[in-house]
């Protein structure tokens, strides 16, 4: 799974999860795990000297069932945003065909669900920690406000931009055809047959899910690891979000926004 950020990723895992059949939790370092050990392969001048090359490409294509040797579910999601710039990883390593489930979201709604959980989780002086976000533009000496968070989290550094950059990557490779987009309101609109198309698209057999009692059975510690409880939090139902973003985002970041919907194109 790759796709979008605030985009129904920790919704869709939750709901496939019901499946006894599926393992799918939260992001996991599988792919740069395997992105590090590539490139140690390369530059480390013990193995360029004496290159031994399967054996460093058994290593690589290892990392993925020895990360999920506990799971007892026959069939994985890794997920990742990067996977869908990097399906050569997969197919070359892993040694199967790609299928990458891409949830997909307006990019000004992705924009205003992440201005507003920074503003439902402010930073207060010696109570916790500042979000990841903030700490970043500290860092770069730029002047915190939603315009600027907005521009982080877009550009080529950000969560966002790096995920519009993965898709485009593997569109660009020739790889559209390995990818499900599933747009975050047809979830909400039409569940049953949103999760019917996703298992068309892995070619497996359908179970009813439940989606007036969903859970994230995989939480992540969002507190300690991005300054931002909720960030992964599920409703119990496919209730709407209230959050729109004209009344979130200022003009000049509804403007910037555009129509980067290059999934629908």
């Amino acid at each position: 799974m790759a796709g979008l950020p605030r985009a129904g990723s920790t919704l869709l895992t939750a709901l496939i999860g019901q499946n006894p059949s599926f393992y799918a939790g939260p992001s996991s370092p599988v792919f740069s795990t395997m992105h590090v050990l590539e490139n140690h392969f390369r530059t480390d001048p013990f193995f360029t000297s004496y290159p031994k090359i399967a054996e460093g490409n058994a290593i690589i294509s290892d990392v993925i069932e020895k990360y999920y040797s506990a799971a007892t579910a026959p069939i994985v999601i890794d997920k990742n945003r990067a996977w869908a710039g990097n399906v050569r990883f997969i197919e070359g390593y892993i040694g199967q065909r790609a299928k990458i489930i891409c949830p997909v979201r307006d990019i000004s709604e992705i924009l205003a669900s992440f201005i507003a959980m920074i503003h439902r989780n402010p930073y207060r002086e010696g109570n916790g920690r500042m979000n990841i976000i903030d700490e970043q533009l500290v860092r770069s000496g730029i002047m915190i406000n939603d315009n600027n968070r907005c521009d982080h989290i877009a550009g080529p550094h950000g969560i966002l931009g790096q995920s519009i950059q993965a898709i485009q990557d593997g569109i660009s490779q020739g790889y559209k055809d390995r990818m499900f987009f599933l747009e975050y309101k047809k979830l909400l609109d039409s569940p049953k047959k949103t999760i019917q198309e996703i298992y068309d698209f892995l070619d497996e057999p359908s179970f009813g899910h439940n989606f007036n009692n969903i859970e994230n059975s995989h939480r992540e510690n969002d507190w300690e690891t991005y300054g931002l409880p909720d960030m992964h939090e599920v409703r119990k139902d496919l209730s709407k979000s209230k959050i729109e973003p004209q009344n979130t985002l200022s003009q000049y970041v509804l403007e910037r926004c555009g129509a980067i919907d290059m999934w629908r194109n």
